[in-house]
């Protein structure tokens, strides 16, 4: 068979041509063929669902086993009740905010669908993807296309087109080019038949977000173990090994600086690493790609495939790889790694704990960061880090005064923070500004102080901690709260001042109900004493801190 190639990278100025291009790929699907699509996740190699026929290629073209379903791919909510029964409202929900995108959702199915597509299952899953090419393929199609991830069963996935033309040439009937994939994971599977919803597979939309939008998830064992042998898959990606280049892959969890030093630890000739960038160093001399920085999920679920799938081209005896945490995007990414490992996975340690806590003056933040001292938990003052960065960092000097006009600063060199204040206090955009120039520079040194800190357990102190956007380092953020009058008292009797001047204090800060909208927790401190608040505080924190590591254990942030 001849695989024909279909680009529709560049359409500029080519209308027509690329209403021929879309009209081939689709009468491609129409007659049965198969073919590679882009979406922003992963290629898909796609047929017409409804046709057995052409699904069993699919099967046929990738080696895939045939209890693994596959996902049908529509171009929008409205067909969903073509092929799905009693499409609960949660899934209309979820499409408004959701579709087009990186989300999954299984539902009933009817028996429009045939067999082979569902594996058998009474339940198909059902995704709109977001890309304009594929979307148009399916509407000119005027069918629902299965579409599993296009590389050969159980290599890593394609997010190029080459990629899928050096697994499916001579397979396939063509591959249309659409560029490269934005995304790079698959799709987040969501289980809608069962209350509350399951999620089945991590991808590119994550878990806090559907979270924050329907509430509790439950995370199905099989996104963190694998399942046992004669136990059926509800989705795609769940029973059999995955993602895998020809050698063999362990994956290293826990700190990043502690998981590069373990691997280069253990390195001998011949082996090759995926790593983080900072760590790039540690790995002179050995085969290696970079998986990008350890903080950042979104570039590491983009280069997760193409580092797994780039060692094949290498000869390497065994591969080593550096593995995110659990928060965002890299669930999907750590799922990957470990799928490809088939679950051989080093544990150097316990995750880390990283609380943020903020509130007003006077609310009892001292106290509570107290009550996480006594815990056995490290307290890192934001605050005193941006003061200290502003005295040692150049970098940060040079920003606020590029922005802000070298008069915030004093002959000397040092801020003057009345005159930054008068800038910023009064207009929300310019403190903005300020918060977005602060938090990209302050926060690799508070990812170096948390990567040293001497406890499992950190607190981050900043009573702007959502606005500076120092929350997204944060597995929980708390607001501590406390009514006014209690406040007001606290001030006085702590600073010794009148009492016009403490609500003067309290009437310039954010109102309780500004933390309590942005924060995950509220710890509200109704205490006529520190000591009976610090006893409280105890309470709600080991609680809090045994949740988070049961969540991080079981596949959850």
């Amino acid at each position: 068979m001849d695989t024909i190639r279909i680009d529709l990278t560049d359409t500029r100025g080519q209308q027509k041509s690329v209403e021929d291009k879309i009209a081939l790929a689709a009468q491609i699907l129409r007659n049965g063929g198969l073919l590679g699509i882009p979406t922003e996740t992963v290629y898909g190699l796609a047929a017409n669902g409804l046709d057995e026929k052409a699904v069993l290629g699919i099967f046929e073209a990738k080696g895939r086993p045939q209890d693994n379903p596959l996902i049908l791919h529509v171009p929008g909510p409205q067909w969903l009740p073509r092929y799905c029964a009693d499409v609960p409202p949660l899934a209309y929900v979820l499409a408004r905010k959701f579709w087009p995108g990186p989300l999954t959702m299984i539902l009933k199915r009817r028996p429009v669908v045939p067999d082979r597509t569902t594996a058998g299952l009474d339940t198909v899953g059902m995704r709109c993807p977001n890309h304009p090419v594929t979307l148009a393929i399916i509407r000119e199609a005027g069918v629902p296309v299965a579409a599993p991830s296009a590389n050969s069963s159980g290599r890593p996935s394609c997010t190029t087109a080459d990629d899928v033309m050096e697994d499916m040439n001579g397979k396939i009937d063509g591959v249309v080019d659409g560029g490269p994939c934005t995304v790079g994971v698959e799709s987040t599977i969501l289980d809608l038949t069962v209350d509350p919803p399951r999620l089945l597979r991590p991808g590119g939309l994550p878990l806090e977000d559907l979270e924050r939008i329907i509430g509790k998830i439950e995370v199905d064992k099989a996104v963190t173990t694998p399942l046992k042998e004669g136990e059926q898959p509800k989705a795609p990606g769940m029973k059999y090994r995955h993602y895998a280049p020809k050698a063999p892959v362990t994956v290293f969890t826990g700190n990043p600086r502690c998981t590069a030093q373990e691997i280069a630890a253990r390195l001998k000739p011949g082996m090759g690493v995926i790593c983080f960038d900072e760590f790039d160093g540690l790995f002179a001399g050995y085969e290696k790609r970079c998986l990008g920085p350890s903080d950042d999920k979104a570039i590491q679920a983009q280069r997760v495939f193409d580092a797994l799938r780039a060692f094949d081209g290498c000869d390497v005896t065994e591969i080593l790889a550096q593995c995110p945490d659990n928060r965002g995007l890299g669930l999907a990414v750590s799922n990957r790694l470990k799928k490809a490992a088939g679950f051989h996975v080093i544990d150097l340690e316990d995750e880390q704990v990283i609380l943020g806590l903020t509130g007003g003056t006077g609310a009892g933040k001292t106290t509570a960061l107290r009550a996480i001292e006594a815990l056995g938990g490290t307290v890192i003052d934001c605050d005193r880090v941006y003061y200290e960065m502003l005295r040692s960092s150049e970098e940060l000097r040079g920003d606020i005064a590029a922005t802000f006009g070298e008069t915030v600063f004093d002959a000397d060199g040092v801020l003057d923070r009345k005159a930054l204040g008068q800038q910023v206090f009064a207009d929300p955009d310019r403190l903005d500004q300020l918060n977005h120039i602060v938090f990209r520079r302050i926060r690799p040194e508070l990812q170096r102080r948390i990567a040293a800190a001497p406890t499992r357990v950190i607190a981050l102190d900043a009573i702007n901690l959502v606005e500076s956007g120092t929350d997204a380092l944060c597995d929980r953020t708390v607001a501590v709260t406390s009514p006014v009058e209690l406040r007001v008292r606290r001030i006085m009797a702590r600073d010794g001042i009148e009492e016009q001047y403490a609500r003067l204090r309290i009437s310039a800060q954010k109102p309780d109900e500004f933390y309590r909208g942005k924060c995950d927790f509220e710890l509200r401190n109704d205490a006529e004493t520190a000591e009976e608040f610090l006893t409280q505080a105890k309470e709600f924190f080991t609680k809090l801190i045994e949740q988070i590591k049961e969540d991080k254990a079981n596949g959850r942030k």
